[in-house]
């Protein structure tokens, strides 16, 4: 499929190249304007990239500027006259404009400004006004409201004429006389039910909303839980004021997974593409946490100078280390993304950390008793180490991995419930802490059972 979709876009190009204007506009409307900005991603000459775009047909110019990137959005925007920038605003959704003016320098959001007509002008700086990563700053004005006053063929009537300018009509959202958000009722109700009917009449009024000042984490978690393609957005007096829909909403997950997983492997989050990262920023986002868990892991170390005279007396001990601390590190990270993802699905709670404890208690036990078994088995049969050595191994090994799986269990609600991101406390961090835990087990077991 990938193939398929470069070569229509170095079809595309030859045509540009060649002069070709029917044939480059015919290719144009045939391909996704999604496809027609990676494709330009690809491109390296800034002059074919501006002359592309130009010659792109009006009706699909500003929705392949949508998707393209920040960097390529600015040389566009700064090579395009007064006339050329104002008509891409104008066909543009707002959500995407100001996602847009959000990426840009100064200078070219002045040059935007200056150039959209004063509606638009307002908008833009209303949006552009809220909180990041709030519902506000992600929500579109460009939506269909209907009186609740209104006939179903009063609303259909409205909604062919201003729909075209909408970003989504198959909900529609109730308002009053005073703005306030009363209900929704959708395309298909509208379409099925009689003319003479009135929209208060079939309209749902349990609807989900949520307020400009919302974390765009907890809009998208409404989004999953209700299984919606968009949602109102209220002020603080229920008046509606715009809506997001939901190719916005998945730009988000996609956003706040990323976030999560570079968390998890102690990497401090950054909005830039890995390719256009710098090596020094990439430095400075991963350091900072190898220098934690580095200076975190001499407490390994310590434990092991201090049981120096117990490993002189049994150097065959030293020999097992390894295999116990990745035990324990594997089991207490598989615990703890277990727990880290759902508590981000809402599937657990802060309240339920008892049942969890429980259930993860029951897991490391059968676990345990599992893998210390074949660890019996397998230094009996495979090494000389004996008996009474291959006994304290497989009971610390039991050990380690309850204990592990314990603190990868407590350790990401302990940290919600102080106000952290539970991703934070992932395999590194869990990793590092049960590393020291199961050397001190290991040494202790080993003195009560070995007499050393």
């Amino acid at each position: 499929m990938e193939e398929e979709i470069r070569k229509d876009f170095m079809e595309l190009l030859t045509y540009m190249e060649e002069g070709k204007h029917q044939e480059f506009k015919k290719k144009a409307q045939e391909c996704l304007p999604v496809d027609i900005a990676e494709g330009l991603e690809e491109v390296e000459d800034s002059s074919k990239v501006i002359k592309l775009f130009r010659m792109l047909p009006k009706d699909i110019a500003s929705d392949v500027f949508s998707y393209m990137t920040s960097e390529q959005q600015q040389l566009i925007a700064e090579s395009a006259t007064n006339a050329e920038l104002k008509a891409l605003v104008d066909d543009m959704y707002m959500d995407d404009a100001v996602d847009f003016l959000e990426e840009m320098p100064a200078n070219v959001v002045k040059k935007v400004l200056q150039n959209a007509d004063e509606t638009t002008r307002a908008t833009i700086n209303q949006l552009l006004n809220y909180p990041e990563n709030s519902a506000g700053s992600l929500m579109t004005t460009e939506y269909v409201d209907l009186h609740d006053y209104f006939t179903v063929r009063k609303a259909m009537d409205y909604i062919r004429r201003t729909g075209i300018d909408k970003e989504t009509v198959y909900t529609c959202f109730v308002i009053d006389d005073q703005r306030h958000l009363v209900g929704q009722v959708s395309l298909r109700k509208l379409i099925i039910a009689p003319e003479s009917t009135t929209i208060r009449d079939i309209m749902d009024t349990n609807i989900v909303s949520a307020t400009t000042t919302d974390d765009q984490e907890a809009v998208a978690d409404d989004f999953r839980r209700y299984d919606l393609t968009s949602i109102a957005v209220c002020d603080k007096e229920m008046r509606l004021v715009g809506i997001i829909t939901i190719d916005d909403i998945v730009d988000v997950i996609q956003e706040e997974n990323t976030e999560d997983i570079k968390k998890m492997a102690a990497i401090i989050p950054g909005d830039e593409d890995y390719l256009k990262t710098s090596v020094m920023n990439l430095v400075t986002h991963r350091l900072p946490w190898l220098l934690l868990l580095m200076i975190s892991a001499t407490f390994t170390s310590t434990i092991i100078t201090h049981f120096e005279e117990l490993l002189a007396g049994a150097v065959v001990l030293t020999a097992f280390i390894p295999m116990l601390m990745d035990s324990a590190g594997n089991s207490g990270s598989q615990t703890s993304v277990t727990v880290i993802r759902n508590m981000a699905l809402g599937e657990v709670e802060l309240r339920d950390w008892l049942r969890v404890l429980w259930k993860e208690m029951r897991v490391a036990v059968i676990s345990g008793f599992a893998l210390a078994a074949v660890n019996f088995l397998r230094m009996i049969v495979f090494t000389n180490a004996g008996v009474m050595i291959s006994a304290t191994v497989s009971v610390t090994l039991l050990c380690t991995v309850i204990i592990a799986m314990a603190v990868g269990c407590l350790l990401p609600m302990g940290a919600k419930r102080v106000g952290l991101d539970p991703a934070v406390m992932a395999s590194p961090m869990i990793t590092t802490i049960v590393d020291a835990c199961s050397l001190v087990i290991y040494f202790m077991i080993a003195s009560a059972m070995l007499g050393l």
